[in-house]
Order: C-alpha cells, then sequence, then structure tokens
C-alpha cells in the first residue's frame, strides 16, 4: 500500500509532500481512523527503562518529522514508543529558502538546510497542553498529555538564527521553562548543519557555558526529574567528541542521541549530492554507528544514549541496539519505507 502512496508523494517537492504526509497522519488522531490505524500498527510491548521515564518501546520518531507537534495523535497510532517533536524554537521564523530538501533516490538518502523553520515557542507548546491550561500553569510534567500516557513526548530545542551564540543559553532556557511541564524529555541540539555557528556550541568552552548556565537553572528551577538530552553532530573528530561527552557528562545532562545529520558526501550518485545542507538516510549509516560506538565506550554506561541517523531496516536497528544504544529514532526510513518500517523493526527485534 505504501509502495504506491510514495509512488504519488515522490512525484511531488519533497518538502510538500512531507506536509501532505502530516495534514494525512492529523487525521490519524480522529476515531474510528485512530483506533484502526492502532490495530493495523499493532506491536509487542517491549518496555525500555532510560532517563527515569518507562518507554513501551525503543523505537521513536526522530525530530525534524513532527516539527509544530500538529499530528502527534496520529503518529501515536503508529505503534512507536516515543516522538521527539521540533526543533522548537523560541520565537517564529521561516527557515531558509525553499527549495531546501531534496530527496536522493539513488543513494535513499535526504539532504535538507531547513535552518530550523518553526511556529514557535507558544504556538508549539499550545499544542501540547491539556484542554483547559495554559503555559502559565504551575510546572508540573502531569500536564504532559498531547498523546496519553503511554506516548513518551520528547521536545527538540534550538535557538534562533538571530540569537548570538554567546546568547544561546537564553534562548535555551526560556524554552526549557516553558515545555519543561509538557514534555517528558528535552533535547538541546547544537548540532544541526543548517544554522550559521551553531555547531560551535559544541565547543568544549562554549558547551560548558551553555550547559552549565542550563542546568544551574534547571536546579533553580527545582526540576532535576526532568531529563536533558544533548543531540550531537557526526562529523565530530575523536577529541571534539571527548570534549564534548566529558562536558556532557560534567553538567549532568541525563543523555546524549548520536547523531542529527552529517556534512560527508562522500560515495553518493544523485544529482543532488552537492546541494548544501545535512545528509541523512542510508548514506549517514556509516557515520552514525562509527560515533555511536565511540560514545559508547566514553559513556560506559553512565547515561542512555539515542541512536538515529541511517537506520532503514530491521537489522540496522537491531545492529544499534547491541552496540549499546538504549532507544533508537527513525526519520529518513520512513520517507523510503513508510510507517510499516516501525511494525517490521519491532516485530522482528
Amino acid at each position: 500500500m505504501y509502495s504506491l502512496l510514495r509512488t504519488l508523494l515522490f512525484r511531488l517537492d519533497p518538502e510538500t509532500a512531507h506536509q501532505f504526509t502530516l495534514q494525512l497522519l492529523r487525521l490519524g488522531g480522529i476515531e474510528p481512523i485512530h483506533s484502526i490505524l492502532r490495530a493495523i500498527y499493532s506491536v509487542p510491548s517491549k518496555p525500555v527503562d532510560a532517563f527515569g521515564l518507562t518507554f513501551k518501546n525503543p523505537l521513536g520518531i526522530a525530530a525534524g518529522y513532527d516539527k509544530n507537534a500538529i499530528a502527534i495523535k496520529g503518529l501515536s497510532a503508529l505503534g512507536f514508543g516515543h516522538i521527539e517533536v521540533g526543533t522548537v524554537t523560541l520565537k517564529p521564523q521561516p527557515g531558509n529558502p525553499r527549495p531546501r530538501v531534496f530527496r536522493l533516490l539513488e543513494d535513499e538518502a535526504v539532504i535538507n538546510r531547513m535552518g530550523f523553520p518553526s511556529k514557535g515557542m507558544q504556538q508549539v507548546s499550545r499544542k501540547l497542553l491539556r484542554p483547559g491550561l495554559d503555559t502559565t500553569s504551575e510546572i508540573t510534567r502531569s500536564t504532559r498529555p498531547a498523546a496519553g500516557n503511554e506516548m513518551i513526548i520528547g521536545v527538540n530545542l534550538g535557538k534562533n538564527k538571530d540569537t548570538p551564540l554567546d546568547n544561546a543559553v537564553e534562548d535555551y532556557i526560556s524554552l526549557m521553562k516553558t515545555f519543561a511541564s509538557l514534555a517528558d524529555y528535552l533535547t538541546i541540539n547544537i548540532s544541526s548543519p543548517n544554522t550559521v555557528g551553531l555547531r560551535r556550541l559544541q565547543g568544549r568552552e562554549m558547551l560548558e557555558n551553555l550547559l552549565g548556565g542550563i542546568n544551574l537553572e534547571r536546579e533553580t528551577l527545582n526540576l532535576k526529574d526532568l531529563p536533558i538530552l544533548v543531540k550531537i553532530s557526526p562529523d565530530l573528530n575523536a577529541q571534539e567528541l571527548d570534549d564534548a561527552i566529558g562536558v556532557i557528562l560534567d553538567k549532568s545532562m541525563d543523555g546524549i542521541i548520536a547523531t542529527n545529520t552529517t556534512l560527508a558526501r562522500e560515495g553518493l550518485r544523485s544529482k543532488y549530492q552537492n546541494e548544501s545542507g545535512g545528509l541523512s538516510g542510508s548514506p549517514l549509516r556509516v557515520h552514525s554507528e562509527a560515533v555511536l560506538d565511540q560514545v559508547v565506550k566514553r559513556v560506559n554506561s553512565k547515561i542512555p544514549i539515542i541512536s538515529v541517523g541511517g537506520i532503514m531496516n530491521p537489522d540496522d536497528a537491531k545492529r544499534r541496539l547491541d552496540m549499546g544504544a538504549t532507544l533508537i529514532q527513525l526519520y529518513s526510513g520512513l520517507i523510503y519505507q513508510g510507517p510499516g518500517l516501525g511494525k517490521r523493526i519491532l516485530d522482528d527485534s
């Protein structure tokens, strides 16, 4: 069934196709469609404990798929254990000019240079609220309900394009304060290649200042039970990666997501291979697995790791878990394989 839909979707501009898919998924939040989808995509329960949370299974949807939290209930019907929405920025911003997403069919890959297009903190937060509550409600995670208690919701946070790097901590703290009551966990995104200068925040000194400020504010607000993860780039060299992990551990972050998209372009065949932006899909597999291997060794079981990037089939997923990832996430695999990929992974694992 998805093969036919994919043929139709792939005739559209990639970003248009994605928005159309999200609109279809919004319909999946309406009864009786929601119940029908839950029956079709029913998967075995495989609970995983991480970050003080219990995930119903280890498979989630990566940030970037539902940036503005418009299709959470529909996505929750597809069997996943968690959904990470965003990246969300403090103020609304349009992102980079279109075209900004490219399918590399021959490579089973995607290049994007979206640049954090976001409806902004206030609008996205309203999508995650229980009816009758508002963002001025007392900070308590019991207000987070968007897809029901069984679905773990993460929110991926990014700085606005026009926020100077030296002031980035202010964006992240404001976002943390708002989403603390609405999310099960938060992710600090400092590794997208599509916001100028953002990846510099992964350097030791800037990362110490950023994560130190975030953790201090978390303690001040008594949000010690709010898990905060950091998403890292696959393009860090060994020393940079070691430095970043050291800071993440030192500043009491709760987990690492490895990895974001890559700027590498080795071995590509598509005519779009030289488009600027972050590469995801099959070619990212090798980079992401190499980083995961290093992260697992360096972390030494101190904090959990979520692996994402180049997971395109059940074998890829099993390998990441066998390598030491606690949880895994999909994005480009869903574009090429459809929503049934999640069920296939969970049925086979």
